[in-house]
């Protein structure tokens, strides 16, 4: 793992930690990272199997499934 240093807006992190349930810096950035890398490879999913007839959810209605989920 690197060691990096960065300049971090707080009240992006306030509201990170909130949302990721993490109470450290790190452990916000980590799983910050890993919500967003997860993301894009649902939407790169969604994306290659939409006109398939396996999945006929739009973009709309994946996000919102998700922002039930949480």
């Amino acid at each position: 793992m690197s060691k990096t240093t960065v300049d971090i807006d707080d009240r992006l992190l306030e509201e990170a930690k909130k949302v990721t349930g993490t109470n450290t810096i790190k452990a916000t950035v980590n799983e910050s990272l890993r919500m967003v890398a997860r993301k894009a490879r649902l939407e790169k999913l969604a994306s290659s199997l939409q006109g398939t007839g396996f999945i006929d959810l739009t973009q709309e209605e994946l996000e919102e499934m998700r922002r039930n989920r949480l």
